[in-house]
C-alpha cells in the first residue's frame, strides 16, 4: 500500500523512552460512615464532585488535554457501575473526546488506578490522566453481589477466614503473638489523638473538597470534614469494646477501620509536561510494586510489597523518612512495623492520623494516602523519600515509593526514569 497524507503513520506526541511521572494534586470528599452523611447521596456524584475540584484547582490544564480518567470501586454495580471511569468523566464536564475506565483492585483500587495511569505516562502513550477512587458501603456493603465460587473452599484453595477480613487481622494476632490487643489499641487510640492534632493544625482541610449532601427529612447539608474520627478515645475506653470476629478475640470496631463513604482523586503527569503547563509537583513516583500472600492473613501483604518495591529501586526501609500505611486494621499496621523494625509510635507512620480514626471506604484509600503525604512532605523538605502502602483483600499488598520534590537535592528528570533519580 502506498502511504498518503491520509494513511501516512503521525507523528509521534513524544521522544521520551521512560517519562519522569508526577502526583500533581490530589483531594477527596470528606469521608462519611456508612448510613450517614451520604446515605442519600449517590456514588457517582462523590466522584464527579473531586473530578471538578482537581480541574477548578488547576486551571493550568485544560479538560481536553487529559488523556484518560482511571476510577476504582470494588463494588461496581448500582451508581459505582456503568463503566465509571467513563461515565463520571462526562458527568463531570470532560469532553467527549476523554475517554475513561474502571478499575477493581478491591482496597487497593485507587492506589491501582495511580499506577496503572503512571505506567501510561511513563511509557508515553499519555501525557495528563486523572486516577480516582470511590466507595459507597452505605449503599454497596462488603460482598454486596458477591458469588464466590464454591471452589474455593470445596477444594481448600483459600482458608474460610479469607473471605471475611476481620477474621484474617485475627489471624494476624494468632500468627505473631506478640502483636497483642494491648498494642493494638494503644495504636488505634494514638490514631484518633494524630487526626485530631492534624485538624487542629489545619493540615488536613486544604486537601478536602466540601460535599454537598441530601436528607428527604432534614433537606441539604454541606459536609466539611470527616464523619467517623472519635477525638475522646482512650485505650480504656477500647478495652471494653467486643470482639465481633470470634469469641475473646482482640479484633475490636475501635482498632479497625469503619464501614465508610467517599471518593479521591489525583492528576498524574509527566514532569515535563506538569512544568509545561504550570502544574504543581508534589511528588515524584520512583516505583510501586504489588504482591500476594496467603488470603487467609491478607493483613500481611504490605511487607513483601514494600520489600519489592525497595529492591526495585535499590533503597532500604531507613532511607524512607514518611510512611503512610493504610490502617485497615491496627493489628496488620503492627505487622509491618515489626517486620522493618519500627517502633509503634514512630512519627514517620501515619503523623496526620489514618484509616481508623478517618475511615477506610475500600477503593478510595489509596489516594487518600497520597494526598496524606504529598502534604507531609510540604512540611517536611528534609525528606528525601516516602511511600504509601495497603493490604488487599484476597491476600495481596500494594506500595508506591514517591521522592520528595521540596528535598534539595532534588531535580526535574526532565530526560527521564520512572525511577528518578533513586
Amino acid at each position: 500500500m502506498t502511504l498518503t497524507a491520509d494513511t501516512a503513520p503521525a507523528v509521534p506526541r513524544t521522544n521520551r523512552s521512560l517519562a519522569s511521572v508526577v502526583f500533581v494534586d490530589g483531594v477527596r470528599t470528606p469521608f462519611g460512615k456508612a448510613g450517614g452523611a451520604y446515605a442519600e447521596t449517590r456514588a457517582d456524584d462523590l466522584v464527579v464532585r473531586v473530578i471538578r475540584e482537581l480541574l477548578r484547582r488547576n486551571p493550568g490544564l485544560a479538560p481536553a488535554e487529559v488523556d484518560d480518567v482511571a476510577i476504582a470501586a470494588a463494588t461496581q454495580s448500582g451508581d459505582q457501575g456503568m463503566l465509571l471511569g467513563r461515565s463520571a468523566a462526562l458527568l463531570a464536564g470532560l469532553p467527549a473526546s476523554v475517554p475513561g475506565y474502571s478499575i477493581d483492585r478491591w482496597c487497593a483500587g485507587a492506589m491501582t488506578a495511580v499506577t496503572t495511569v503512571a505506567a501510561s505516562v511513563a511509557v508515553g502513550t499519555n501525557d495528563v490522566a486523572i486516577a480516582a477512587g470511590v466507595e459507597h458501603m452505605g449503599r454497596h456493603p462488603i460482598g454486596d453481589g458477591l458469588d464466590p465460587n464454591p471452589r474455593f473452599l470445596a477444594e481448600r484453595l483459600v482458608d474460610p477466614a479469607a473471605l471475611s477480613m476481620g477474621a484474617t487481622a485475627e489471624n494476624l494476632h494468632d500468627q505473631f503473638p506478640a502483636l497483642t490487643k494491648q498494642r493494638a489499641d494503644a495504636y488505634a487510640a494514638a490514631s484518633q489523638h494524630r487526626t485530631a492534632k492534624a485538624y487542629a493544625n489545619g493540615l488536613i482541610q486544604p486537601d478536602l473538597v466540601p460535599m454537598a449532601t441530601r436528607s428527604a427529612e432534614h433537606g441539604w447539608g454541606l459536609l466539611t470534614v470527616d464523619e467517623p474520627p472519635r477525638p475522646d478515645t482512650t485505650i480504656e475506653g477500647l478495652a471494653k469494646l467486643r470482639t465481633p470476629f470470634r469469641p475473646y478475640g482482640r479484633v475490636t470496631a475501635g482498632n479497625s477501620s469503619g464501614l465508610n463513604d467517599g471518593a479521591t482523586g489525583a492528576i498524574i503527569a509527566a514532569e515535563d509536561v506538569a512544568i509545561a503547563h504550570g502544574l504543581p509537583r508534589k511528588m515524584r513516583m520512583v516505583t510501586y510494586a504489588f504482591a500476594g500472600v496467603g488470603p487467609e492473613v491478607m493483613g500481611y501483604g504490605p511487607v513483601p510489597s514494600t520489600q519489592k518495591a525497595l529492591d526495585h529501586c535499590g533503597l532500604t526501609i531507613d532511607q524512607i523518612g514518611l510512611i503512610e500505611i493504610n490502617e485497615a486494621f491496627a493489628v496488620q499496621v503492627l505487622a509491618f512495623l515489626d517486620h522493618f523494625g519500627i517502633a509503634d509510635d514512630d512519627e514517620r507512620v501515619n503523623p496526620m492520623g489514618g484509616a481508623i480514626a478517618v475511615g477506610h471506604p475500600l477503593a478510595s484509600s489509596g489516594i487518600r494516602l497520597m494526598i496524606n503525604l504529598a502534604r507531609s512532605f510540604e512540611r517536611h523538605p528534609e525528606v528525601r523519600y516516602g511511600l504509601t502502602t495497603m493490604c488487599i483483600g484476597l491476600g495481596m499488598g500494594g506500595t508506591v515509593i514517591w521522592e520528595n520534590p521540596h528535598h534539595p537535592d532534588y531535580r526535574p528528570a526532565l530526560d527521564g526514569s520512572l525511577a528518578g533519580a533513586a
